[in-house]
């Protein structure tokens, strides 16, 4: 029987538990200091610093464990307890590329268990399993929060929308092969698992504003709204008397998000996010196969008797 069949994986080795080396320790107790200083309890540093021992082994290995429990003056079982806990923290080596397959309701019936099928008989490995080169270990995810562009694969969390059991082995071959990989959002390239990981323990890399944060599929409902002044319930009486246009001042069809912020500059933010298209013009485009909305026709077309 295997170590991850005995053990689920919690079996620490002994390789995991040599002391870090002096330069190695040294710069990990200065990024330890910068983390801890954040907070007014000590001990509440424990997540980011499982980030940041995964940033330097790869995993939570057990001379992190030591390190944390020493720095945050925990006990090891403490830190053992959370580190268990949260399926991010990872207690075996990792691969470079974490691929989160997402298996949920929507995404399955979109394709995701194919795509999963497909891709674990391709690498050889199962959930939570690394290929032998150490590039990628791959995961059954229950939800990657991206229902809209569905079936979603994640690659070290950043986005690849819309997949197919071909585009999803690609992705894996090229991540094997070291050929640069851009996700569908976000920033222009993947990190490795641990840069995310150094990210994750709060220490930016300056690209969190790279790329588009939504793609039009999830601005679709949002624009709608705008287009005909829409509110949530119960914000009525916060609307600017009508002028007898029928068009609301503060919540414009071009507007932004709605809040209680000056109309100019909320059309000005909302030119510069979400470049908003009447909403014949998003069917059209949907209906040609240019864009990846699927315009609810009944919205679009004003059926539902809210015109």
């Amino acid at each position: 029987m295997s170590a991850k069949d005995a053990s689920g994986f919690l079996h620490v080795s002994a390789e995991s538990k040599a002391p870090y080396a002096a330069d190695v320790l040294e710069r990990l107790r200065a990024d330890a200091a910068e983390v801890v200083a954040r907070y007014p309890e000590k001990r509440s540093a424990l997540l980011p610093l499982l980030h940041l021992v995964q940033s330097v082994d790869g995993y939570v290995s057990g001379r992190g464990v030591s390190f944390c429990a020493e720095v945050l003056d925990l006990t090891t079982a403490e830190v053992s307890g959370v580190a268990t806990f949260y399926s991010q923290y990872k207690r075996h080596p990792n691969g470079e590329y974490t691929v989160g397959v997402c298996t949920n309701t929507l995404c399955a019936v979109m394709g995701g268990d194919q795509i999963w099928d497909t891709v674990s008989e391709h690498l050889g490995i199962g959930h939570d399993e690394t290929t032998t080169d150490g590039k990628v270990t791959l995961e059954r995810i229950e939800c990657n929060a991206a229902c809209d562009y569905a079936p979603v694969v994640m690659t070290n969390w950043e986005f690849f929308d819309n997949q197919t059991p071909e585009t999803t082995v690609r992705l894996v071959d090229d991540l094997r092969a070291g050929r640069p990989v851009q996700p569908t959002r976000g920033p222009s390239r993947v990190c490795t698992f641990k840069e995310v990981s150094r990210v994750l323990a709060g220490f930016p890399d300056g690209l969190a504003d790279e790329g588009v944060g939504a793609g039009p599929a999830s601005l679709l409902g949002l624009r709608i709204a705008h287009e005909r002044g829409w509110v949530a319930p119960g914000d009525e009486a916060e609307r600017a008397p009508d002028d007898g246009t029928g068009r609301d001042e503060r919540h414009t069809p071009d507007s932004g998000a709605g809040g209680p912020e000056p109309t100019g500059r909320t059309r000005d933010r909302a030119a510069r996010t979400t470049d908003a298209k009447p909403a014949d013009e998003a069917q059209a485009e949907a209906a040609s196969g240019k864009t990846s909305i699927d315009t609810p026709s009944e919205l679009a077309d004003g059926k539902d008797g809210s015109k």
